[in-house]
C-alpha cells in the first residue's frame, strides 16, 4: 500500500494520526521517512502531511511491486 523512502537528511515534522490514509497521500513518517501511498487504508500511526497527489486512480498500477524512481514539484 505505499512506497517509502529514508532520507539522508532529516525534515521537521509534526505528526498527527490522520485515521484514514488516502491513495495518493505523501507524508513524512518520523522525520526522514518519505512515503507516498498507493491504497487507501485505516492507520494507527502518525504522519506529517507533506502532499497529496491529484490523480492517484492508477498509481497502484504505475508503481507495482519494485523498485521505484520518483521527483517532486511544487504545484
Amino acid at each position: 500500500n505505499e512506497k517509502y523512502v529514508y532520507l539522508d537528511s532529516s525534515l521537521p515534522s509534526n505528526a498527527s494520526n490522520p485515521g484514514t490514509i488516502e491513495a495518493g497521500d505523501v507524508m513524512l513518517y518520523g522525520n526522514n521517512c518519505l512515503v507516498v501511498f498507493y491504497e487507501s487504508h485505516a492507520t494507527s500511526y502518525a504522519y506529517t502531511r507533506i502532499g497529496k497527489i491529484a490523480d492517484a486512480s492508477d498509481l497502484a498500477a504505475v508503481v507495482g511491486s519494485g523498485s521505484i524512481s520518483a521527483s517532486f514539484d511544487a504545484a
